[in-house]
């Protein structure tokens, strides 16, 4: 907007003839971002977020409002045409994808009335309410977390979310399908996703926002019931076998490794895991959508390095990211992951660079509506942005750099950039400080984690069909993992490495306008010759400003000798009023003659 009011025409400059408003790379025209979708992603995520927070009857009312809306746009529709501002007759499909959108939304918010239901009203809640003792026959449906209490030593507390099945509490059964928090001991470290499980414990109420009935603190482990199928026990021996593999290796790499290719950080030092949440590196220690991509992206390379066509490729590609998948486990997180690195991947690719928007908001509407608790999810708030930073910042920035840089350097500093500056709010949320590294320590390190992401991935099968075979892959991993450990080790040591940062939304909008400010910056540092055109054109308006102020209507510029006069048209002499001049030494000061008064 600035360039548009400043700078002439494009057919004006010299330098801009014969080429196109709009290009991108290498002259070639820029596909336009498309927008069509984003309104069904926002009223989506707040219908979801409004079905966890609103009680039950507001939840009705919206869900009602939301239905009347799309009936109202669909009768508009079907009637008339709308007319915009000065173009004429517009084309039906905005109000349409908006109805659809709303439509949409209805049905993400009574899927959270569901479960809005059992929060509120219900047996269930009546016992959450009562803070009962019960008797729990639970299926799991994640994978366990450790939880960090600070100053408690001794036993760790472990949560994990599961399905409530039946209930007894109070001599009462009750059945039904209830999502609670179970929090225990060390015995729930081993448990499986899929597996069923019974336990005792105490009944409390979840914390505000939380999508679950209730939390169930246990008293006693989990007793198996039903075991886990094949397919979600099989991950779970592979994750093991790979973590009691990579014991030889020693030092950092020990812990490391198995977090950054399998998500396994049981082994993680405490120091080493507090230097990666410092530099901003603790996404490398949990399978997210960098993995993803670059898994996906080899197998791309490698289908089409044997000459694959485009279709055969692609399927294959997308087979081996779904045994990947099932290799690390298919949770909720590791599902989103694999969906987002796989939309970064074609957004930075080229092919479909402006469509990369329509797929995150077809990913984000999909998403909400077969599980509406995502919408107050941080993890998954902080995948969405960080995805959308690549597909809107990403290809923009590899287009301000030079074109002697290399692409794959110039991805390096495009996407952890692109990312920290959409995510920066939110990590600011979670934790109110100021990572002054983080960015540098990630391209440093971003060299060391395809490998360790490639070859670790790459052994995983490998440790139980030729453990012999897995030593290979598995050193060269474990020392690229040692690199990334000292990487940031060293840059958490150096000064100023966390700086505090204001709490709260105050520290949010601050880190707004940062970010907003970073990118500002890094365009005027890599447009020089454009911040100089612009300079010039702000002066020629300043000037054209200038010459309507009423003291002043005209200036008159003698560029021989470098002065600037203005013209006082105020007085009937129009008398020329001359800059201040210079001060002469040997110039002799005027005496007055003698005897003058």
């Amino acid at each position: 907007m600035v360039a548009a009011r400043l700078l002439p025409p494009p057919e004006d400059r010299a330098q801009g003839i014969g080429k196109p408003a709009a290009s991108g790379a290498g002259g070639r025209p820029r596909r336009r971002t498309d927008l069509r979708l984003a309104p069904c992603a926002l009223l989506t995520w707040t219908a979801a977020v409004g079905g966890v927070w609103l009680p039950l009857p507001a939840l009705c009312v919206l869900i009602g409002g939301l239905l009347l809306s799309a009936v109202v746009l669909l009768v508009v529709i079907s009637r008339r045409r709308v007319r915009t501002h000065g173009i004429g007759l517009a084309p039906r499909s905005f109000l349409t994808t908006l109805a659809v959108a709303l439509v949409l939304s209805a049905a993400v918010a009574s899927h959270a009335a569901v479960a809005a239901s059992q929060k509120h009203d219900g047996p269930v809640a009546d016992a959450v309410t009562a803070r009962s003792a019960v008797v729990v026959e639970a299926e799991i449906e994640g994978s366990p977390r450790e939880l960090k209490v600070p100053g408690r030593t001794g036993s760790g507390r472990w949560a994990v979310q599961a399905t409530a099945i039946t209930i007894i509490a109070n001599g009462r059964l009750i059945r039904g399908d209830a999502r609670v928090l179970i929090v225990g001991g060390d015995d729930w470290q081993h448990v499986v996703p899929g597996q069923r499980v019974r336990t005792t414990g105490k009944l409390q109420p979840a914390d505000a926002g939380q999508a679950q009935a209730g939390t169930l603190s246990a008293t006693t482990g989990p007793a198996t019931t039903v075991a886990p199928s094949a397919w979600r026990e099989g991950p779970v021996a592979l994750r093991s076998g790979f973590a009691a593999a990579a014991e030889w290796i020693g030092g950092d790499a020990r812990g490391l490794l198995p977090g950054m290719v399998t998500g396994d950080t049981g082994f993680l030092d405490e120091q080493l895991e507090s230097a990666m949440k410092t530099v901003g590196m603790t996404h490398l220690t949990a399978v997210s959508g960098a993995n993803c991509s670059l898994i996906l992206g080899a197998l791309l390379l490698a289908a089409r390095s044997v000459r694959l066509p485009r279709a055969p490729a692609a399927a294959a590609a997308l087979t081996g990211l779904a045994l990947f998948v099932l290799m690390v486990g298919p949770d909720a997180s590791v599902l989103r992951a694999a969906l987002m690195g796989a939309i970064g991947l074609v957004s930075l690719s080229g092919g479909r660079a402006g469509r990369g928007l329509s797929f995150l908001c077809l990913a984000v509407t999909g998403l909400l509506m077969a599980d509406p608790a995502l919408g107050t999810s941080f993890s998954f708030l902080l995948s969405v942005l960080a995805t959308l930073g690549i597909v809107l910042a990403g290809p923009r920035i590899m287009e301000w750099l030079p074109p002697v840089v290399p692409r794959w350097l110039a991805a390096g500093l495009a996407v952890p950039l692109s990312a920290q500056l959409f995510c920066g709010p939110v990590i600011v949320l979670l934790q109110p400080q100021f990572s002054s590294y983080a960015l540098l320590a990630n391209m440093v390190a971003a060299p060391l984690v395809a490998p360790v992401t490639i070859l670790g991935t790459a052994a995983v099968p490998l440790v139980p069909l030729a453990p012999w075979a897995a030593n290979v892959p598995m050193a060269v991993a474990g020392g690229c993992s040692a690199g990334v450990a000292a990487v940031a080790r060293f840059f958490a040591a150096l000064p100023g490495a966390a700086l505090p940062w204001p709490e709260g939304p105050f520290g949010a909008a601050t880190m707004v306008s940062f970010s907003a400010c970073s990118v500002l910056l890094l365009w005027l540092i890599l447009h020089p010759r454009a911040v100089a055109t612009l300079v010039l054109a702000a002066h020629r308006r300043t000037i054209d400003l200038l010459e309507l102020v009423p003291p002043f209507t005209g200036f008159d510029v003698r560029r021989r000798r470098g002065s600037l006069r203005g013209i006082n048209r105020n007085s009937g002499r129009n008398q020329e009023w001359p800059l201040r001049k210079k001060h002469d030494p040997n110039r002799q000061r005027q005496r007055r003659p003698p005897g003058a008064m």
